[in-house]
């Protein structure tokens, strides 16, 4: 967190805290070693940062990645529509096997 502390002027994260019992200690060790509850808010704070910061460039390395990878080929259709009653047939089919009609010719509208 070096850069961070930097950006932020020069703030350790770690060495934020809440005394309990209304005393003031110089750092958390100190408190630690007095015995006195402690709330470590810039150790939560330190976590979240990292985590952040990880999961960002996480994010954009699996968006590099699906960036380069090329997309499947699409498939040829296999059926077509019938014009008259609007079923999925075959493509080689000359005669539809729904309403049996001709599919040669053009249907009449």
């Amino acid at each position: 967190m070096p850069p961070i502390g930097m950006l932020t002027g020069k703030v350790n994260f770690v060495d934020l805290f809440i005394s309990l019992n209304g005393q003031s200690y110089p750092s958390v060790a100190a408190a630690k070693a007095a015995g006195a509850p402690t709330i470590n808010y810039g150790n939560f704070i330190n976590v979240l940062l990292t985590f952040v910061i990880v999961a960002f460039v996480i994010f954009l390395l699996v968006k590099g990645i699906n960036r380069m990878r090329r997309p499947a080929p699409a498939a040829a259709p296999s059926t077509k529509a019938c014009p008259y009653c609007a079923t999925d047939i075959p493509l080689k089919a000359s005669r539809c096997p729904n309403c049996t009609s001709d599919l040669q010719a053009t249907p009449a509208r």
